[in-house]
């Protein structure tokens, strides 16, 4: 009841706080508006944006010059000169798994300013120049390139970094001052880092630079405050109701258990272990894909396979065979000058132009009869040739739908090529053997493959890892902490701003 009372009387009185936000056209930067030869560059067509009203540009191919003519750098170079603060607002839809350049201001060699996503690596790079000219490169560990809609928004004052995604502060980070002495004749590219490289595939909108502090307020209106309003304390005070329920509810619950475990002291319980949802007795050994395991006291212990080159007698060649991990000597058809291993097929045209297909078995070539080609879907310029088949196929086949998908084994995805397919480990994995059809977790604590940063501790998890908090401090983002002091020094602040 008391915090209904507190709630009413603050809302009454009206101390809580909203500021208002603008900008002085001086300080503001559209780019779009600048970029003229966006607009007539080949690769950089008009499309439908996020909204309707301001443009939209897809950027698709490599054959494009998105670069700022250097009059019109000059003009925005001019309201960047000596700043300390400005932000790049940007809204945009990467075509999935792609990588390339947003935005890139730099002199020859010299990267002022660029920043690029990386959809191979789900992260987000920052290069900069320092007034001592050396080159400094921040990453923020995060995937845009997913084929939505986003909101980017990459904040600068003084050393302080900081980037929101939708609306969403990501990270907060303690950087190098970036130099704005830019000389003249500094290109400002769009979409790509020059005619050859980093070529950005998806679409843009509303792309800004805005010289003045947090920035982001422009793209995310409703963080424009330093205080909470009524509603959002009345919303606080309906989540303390519903935590004060269900304390009530798990006290009940943890009052039921520990009286059911009394009755457990005189139990002997084995520590099993659980893994691929099977379950395994404490010292169980077996064999899991490329690795020898054993259950120790409740917990899985593996180590990889050690696979000797094998020596294999003449007519024969290792290869790998399904379910073993280790390549084994298996015997081989020589056809035309060239080797083919137990299941290889070769297609060959004979003198009238026919296409016969060969196949590996029992160390000969045997021909292999060939049905009628489906009829395909795409026009004959789409149409593909491949040297296992006779049968043509369309361009962007999915070869892993043929049951090749079967030899990605272990933490391993199939990939399409144009003419065939090959597995991949998946995102935090290491090959285990060549091929990749066997992958296993990288430990990026102990190889410091991570991000953790001041005040935290490393911990490692299947395909990544996460930062801890260190005893007494709190957590800023996924990879940074501060301690408690900090904050509340911050929250007193804020305070005394909504008492002004």
């Amino acid at each position: 009841m008391g915090l209904f009372k507190l709630y009413f009387a603050f809302c009454n009185l009206g101390l809580f706080c909203v500021s208002g936000f603008g900008v002085d056209p001086a300080l503001h930067v559209d780019i779009f508006e600048e970029f003229d030869n966006v607009k007539t560059s080949d690769g950089v067509s008009q499309v439908q944006g996020f909204h309707n009203e301001t443009r939209a540009y897809l950027f698709e191919g490599t054959l494009r010059n998105a670069r700022v003519s250097l009059k019109a750098a000059e003009r925005i170079l001019q309201k960047l000169r000596g700043r300390t603060e400005f932000t790049l607002l940007l809204t945009l839809k990467q075509e999935k798994f792609s990588s390339g350049v947003l935005l890139s201001i730099h002199y020859g060699d010299q990267r002022f300013l660029e920043v690029e996503s990386s959809g191979l690596r789900n992260e987000i790079r920052l290069f900069f120049q320092t007034s001592d000219q050396r080159q400094q490169r921040e990453v923020f560990p995060y995937g845009l390139a997913d084929g939505h809609w986003h909101k980017v928004s990459l904040a600068f004052s003084a050393t302080q970094v900081v980037l929101h995604i939708d609306c969403n502060r990501i990270y907060e980070r303690i950087v190098e001052m970036p130099s704005m002495d830019f000389p003249r004749g500094t290109n400002i590219w769009l979409g790509q880092r020059n005619d050859a490289h980093g070529f950005f595939r998806g679409v843009m909108q509303d792309v800004q630079l805005v010289v003045v502090p947090h920035g982001y307020i422009i793209q995310c209106p409703d963080l424009n405050r330093t205080c909470p309003t009524c509603n959002d304390f009345h919303g606080l005070v309906q989540k303390i109701m519903e935590l004060q329920d269900i304390l009530a509810k798990t006290s009940s619950k943890l009052a039921l258990a520990e009286e059911k475990m009394k009755y457990l002291d005189g139990c002997y319980c084995e520590r099993t272990c659980t893994l691929n949802r099977e379950i395994y007795r404490d010292d169980d050994a077996w064999i899991d894909g490329c690795r020898n395991c054993t259950c120790s006291n409740g917990t899985v212990e593996c180590e990889s396979i050690f696979c000797p080159p094998p020596q294999c007698p003449p007519d024969t060649a290792p290869i790998y065979m399904p379910g073993a991990c280790c390549k084994e000597c298996q015997p081989v058809c020589l056809f035309r000058g060239r080797v083919y291993v137990e299941g290889d097929r070769k297609s060959v045209h004979d003198s009238k132009g026919n296409c016969l297909l060969f196949e590996c078995r029992d160390r000969s070539m045997r021909r292999v009869e060939i049905t009628s080609c489906p009829e395909l879907n795409c026009p004959e310029s789409e149409q593909i040739t491949l040297t296992d088949r006779c049968c043509k196929v369309c361009r962007g086949h999915d070869f892993c739908a043929e049951d090749h998908s079967r030899s990605c084994v272990e933490n391993s995805d199939c990939i399409n090529l144009e003419a065939g397919a090959f597995c991949s480990c998946k995102e935090g994995y290491h090959a285990l053997r060549d091929d990749s059809a066997y992958c296993q977790d990288i430990d990026e604590c102990a190889e410091g493959k991570h991000y953790c940063r001041e005040n935290t501790m490393c911990m490692n998890t299947p395909g990544s890892f996460m930062c801890v908090c260190n005893s007494g401090y709190v957590r800023i983002d996924d990879y940074s902490c501060t301690g408690v002091q900090d904050k509340e020094a911050k929250h007193d602040a804020r305070e005394q701003l909504c008492d002004k």
